[in-house]
């Protein structure tokens, strides 16, 4: 059993305690940090953690502790999981692995050098809904994969988040935010990206917080909160993407997977269950196909308890840095190709690691 250090007990904090504290038999919980030490210290009341440290640093320096959590936000995300990985710790991240690829290259050369896992979220792709699908492609239920579309639409965070200005500043953004799941989802369904093609652009310079308790607050865009664009895939399969803060309603949701048999209809992949549908090119009937997978409900750590278990056993976690640079590469990609106004091919390697084991014990990896 690998021992869990938390820093972060922010909004997203509340499932990861959960889970790994009653889910998942292979991790412990040891310690958790926030700035704001109240949150630290709810957590350990709620879930019986043993430790609240002060600062970060602090927690690296528990001897205690194999894995760092790192559930900051999107800006802080290289700053944390740098530290944890000079003071000699694994880390696994909460989604992107870093806000810029920059960033990203330089911790993942950092965790090679050290010897060390880095991993990250998300992990909703090793959830029942996608590994089902993922089961129904490469079993030739749709045929050859012709294409794909993918889109989340929304008219952003500002109406509902507690404290929503960051979506809007360097690191944020629908891609960044979002995009992560779509991203992952896509080349765990198929394969490593080639090439990118993208356009950008901030609608509104300005967001009006209507959500308590920084209602009023006028906030400045600085992130793309409209990016769309077309991800080449290696196999030859082409994927038209779209992420946006700046739309009221629309009837675009979810990813479609598009097969020389027919469409498959992926479920959401910022979930881990959802339904599944196929439509027949040849019969023109539609199939709601059950989920075959462990992992319905929202199991949050599951890529955190995949890593550790591969700590252990010396495979590739399945949500490895390896995954995450890829991603992170894909979404810079879009802005970049949209400011020099030209395709750009992916650089970073990605290879698919094995679908998961529904015959392993609920809480259990294999």
């Amino acid at each position: 059993m690998l021992n869990i250090g938390m820093v972060g007990v922010g909004d997203i904090s509340g499932i990861y305690l959960k889970n790994i504290t009653e889910t998942f038999k292979e991790i412990k919980l040891v310690a958790v940090c926030d700035l704001i030490k109240e949150r630290a210290l709810n957590a350990q009341k709620k879930y019986g953690v043993e430790k609240v440290y002060d600062t970060m640093y602090e927690l690296f320096a528990d001897e205690s502790i194999d894995i760092v959590l790192n559930l900051t936000r999107p800006a802080e995300h290289y700053d944390v999981t740098k530290n944890a990985l000079l003071a000699g710790k694994h880390v696994y991240s909460e989604k992107p692995l870093g806000a810029s690829l920059e960033q990203g290259i330089e911790l993942v050369a950092l965790a090679k050098e050290k010897g060390l896992m880095l991993g990250g979220a998300p992990d909703t792709f090793m959830g029942a809904g996608i590994q089902t699908c993922r089961k129904l492609i490469d079993s030739g239920v749709i045929g050859d994969i012709v294409g794909a579309s993918a889109a989340m639409i929304c008219r952003g965070h500002e109406t509902w988040h507690p404290d929503p200005e960051f979506y809007y500043k360097f690191g944020g953004g629908p891609m960044l935010d979002m995009g992560p799941y779509y991203v992952t989802a896509l080349v765990n369904l198929i394969g490593r990206v080639k090439s990118v093609t993208g356009v950008t652009r901030i609608s509104f310079p300005k967001r009006t917080i209507t959500s308590k308790p920084f209602a009023g607050t006028v906030i400045d865009v600085e992130a793309p909160t409209y990016v769309t664009g077309i991800m080449q895939f290696e196999s030859g399969a082409i994927a038209n993407i779209t992420t946006t803060f700046d739309v009221y309603k629309s009837n675009s949701k979810n990813i479609e997977i598009y097969g020389s048999k027919g469409t498959l209809f992926v479920p959401d992949p910022n979930c881990f269950g959802g339904p599944i549908t196929f439509y027949n090119g040849k019969t023109g009937e539609t199939t709601e196909f059950p989920l075959e997978f462990d992992y319905e409900e929202n199991s949050r750590a599951l890529g955190l308890a995949d890593m550790a278990k591969s700590i252990e056993t010396g495979r590739i976690p399945r949500a490895s840095y390896r995954q995450t640079l890829h991603v992170l590469e894909i979404m810079q990609a879009f802005y970049k190709s949209s400011c020099e106004g030209k395709t750009v091919e992916i650089e970073s390697e990605f290879e698919r690691q094995n679908p998961m084991n529904p015959e392993c014990t609920h809480g259990i990896l294999d």
